[in-house]
């Protein structure tokens, strides 16, 4: 019986998208766990439970990152990040609209937030996709053809 298994190779600029988002979301699951207190602040007031939310994102962010690394889960892992980037959109709007609770930030820096959370998408996006045509995809078979 052959069986498909179908890894995508990333190759050119998808591997560099691929190590990009691989890096921001690992190192900022890392930073959930480090700066909780700090990240707690971003969040409305109208959510609850900070402390969870940051917590459980940090998780999110680490385990998408590392679905990445897994070829057969990259595309589930890359749209559980795009889910997440857009659930973290109230803190963005948040922290724009309150900027004087952030004084630590420049005003341009917490307006450009939004569309880079719309330029991250892209690359996630990028980096998940499925080969186009004429890509090098290996294709295994069980039966060793």
């Amino acid at each position: 019986m052959d069986v498909d298994t179908t890894p995508l190779k990333v190759r050119g600029t998808g591997i560099f998208a691929l190590g990009f988002v691989f890096l921001w979301f690992f190192i900022g699951g890392i930073g959930h766990f480090v700066l909780t207190e700090s990240l707690m602040k971003i969040i409305p007031p109208w959510l609850p439970d900070h402390r969870a939310l940051v917590i459980i994102s940090g998780v999110f962010e680490l385990a998408g990152a590392m679905g990445l690394l897994i070829p057969r889960h990259r595309r589930a892992a890359g749209f559980g990040l795009m889910l997440l980037t857009m659930a973290v959109t109230p803190a963005n709007i948040y922290m724009w609209q309150n900027p004087e609770l952030f004084p630590q930030f420049p005003y341009v820096v917490l307006t450009l937030r939004l569309p880079f959370q719309l330029l991250l998408l892209a690359v996630i996006w990028y980096a998940i996709r499925s080969p186009t045509r004429g890509s090098k995809v290996e294709v295994r078979h069980l039966s060793g053809k």
